[in-house]
């Protein structure tokens, strides 16, 4: 029964043909392999990088890199090629000794010849390679890789860069705004993130039920199982009421957030030019003369939402990323109390009387000095400073409980 040549592999029936695709794959793997590497080069020079503008360059090129990749990627899917693996190292080539020893402006001129040499390279590959689609991607990576070149020239220069010769922005106010708090904010912690939330939680729980646990021992005695059975209940009512509220205070900052924005476009819809003013006279508060608060609330107010966005942050005293998320706080509030305080009961699953009594107040001092030093993460005191106020506060909470509830005990007897 003859074969129905529908069901044929054509390159199976052309030997030569299937040898020129094999030829094809195995120059295009190459050009992924060569685009990732580059991809992963820049990106790794852009973090090292400390200057904002030339990192914020090498961020697109390494996103330029990155398209390319995904452009040979998606070629080699056409031939029925199987996907390519990356092989190279996490940084690229900025780990090599070359580029460490020479410095940033040397592994530039190292990266600006690798470009000439990859346009070179691509434009061989337009005369052999004989594939049609492959051709279209060459040409247009190809320009893409001059415009590199030019912009690698450019920096080893010294000269301005604000565009590409397309027109689309590299170096622009935002992506400078962002580059440079990133690295001012580099290894500190928010004071405003869920990390300031989750201390404040585990000092909150720890000081309320180690107060409960020290007050209950002395109604009772040190009774493990009375002070076991107070803390485990204040322990959940503290975690869930702690969860609850920041939930509740942080949706509540959100909707008094979005009812004021709101407010405010539809002040500006109505009262374009009062508007402006309001943007200028803030301006002006800040020490900008009035003629160029004028002119900056003027641009501004060409684009509505720039408009809205620069108002609220003057009026409102914060932005949309300023906020908390709801749920992030509510986790945190809830995770971090219930950690703090299972701190003040954990010796009174063991043991019970005066030991337990005494094995509680030394882990909850102890705890209450390392919740104070880690408070220091978010703040610009010194760590034993703040660790040692802490154990104070701590331990005139838990003398002054304690009192109480001998005092308690004695009325109840």
């Amino acid at each position: 029964m003859p074969l129905d040549p529908r069901k044929l592999d054509p390159r199976k029936l052309d030997p030569w043909k299937n040898a020129r695709t094999k030829k094809v794959i195995a120059s295009l793997t190459g050009n992924w392999q060569a685009e990732m590497t580059g991809y992963h080069t820049y990106l790794a020079l852009a973090d090292r990088e400390t200057d904002a503008i030339r990192a914020q360059v090498l961020r697109h090129l390494a996103h330029a890199e990155l398209e390319h990749a995904a452009l040979w990627a998606a070629r080699l899917n056409e031939l029925g090629a199987t996907e390519p693996i990356y092989t190279g190292g996490p940084h690229g080539e900025a780990d090599s000794l070359a580029s460490r020893a020479g410095g940033p402006l040397l592994a530039l001129r190292r990266l600006e010849i690798d470009e000439s040499r990859d346009i070179a390279r691509y434009g061989s590959q337009l005369k052999e390679l004989g594939d049609e689609g492959s051709i279209a991607i060459l040409q247009h990576v190809i320009e893409d890789e001059k415009e590199h070149y030019r912009e690698l020239g450019a920096l080893l220069r010294g000269q301005a860069l604000h565009a590409t010769a397309s027109g689309k922005p590299i170096v622009n106010a935002q992506g400078m705004l962002d580059e440079m708090l990133a690295r001012r904010d580099a290894g500190r912690s928010q004071a405003g993130s869920w990390i300031g939330d989750a201390i404040y939680g585990v000092n909150d729980g720890l000081g309320a039920i180690f107060g409960i646990v020290s007050g209950v021992s002395g109604a009772t005695a040190g009774n493990g199982h009375y002070v076991l059975l107070a803390g485990l209940a204040g322990m959940i009512a503290s975690a869930l009421s702690m969860g609850s509220g920041a939930y509740l205070a942080a949706k509540s900052e959100r909707e008094i957030y979005e009812a004021e924005l709101h407010r405010e476009r539809e002040a500006i819809t109505m009262n374009p030019s009062e508007a402006r003013e309001l943007l200028s006279l803030y301006y002006q508060v800040k020490g900008l003369p009035e003629e160029d608060a004028a002119r900056v609330a003027e641009h501004l107010a060409r684009d509505p939402e720039q408009m809205l966005k620069a108002l609220a942050a003057e009026r409102l005293d914060t932005t949309p990323e300023g906020l908390k998320v709801p749920w992030i706080s509510a986790l945190s509030g809830t995770l971090s109390t219930a950690v703090g305080a299972t701190i003040p009961i954990v010796p009174f699953f063991f043991m019970s009387g005066v030991p337990a009594v005494l094995a509680a107040a030394v882990i909850s001092l102890v705890a209450h000095f390392a919740v104070g030093a880690a408070k220091s993460l978010i703040t610009v005191r010194s760590w034993w400073s703040s660790g040692l106020e802490m154990t104070i506060v701590g331990a005139v909470e838990g003398g002054v409980t304690y009192g109480i509830g001998l005092w308690l005990g004695h009325l109840g007897a």
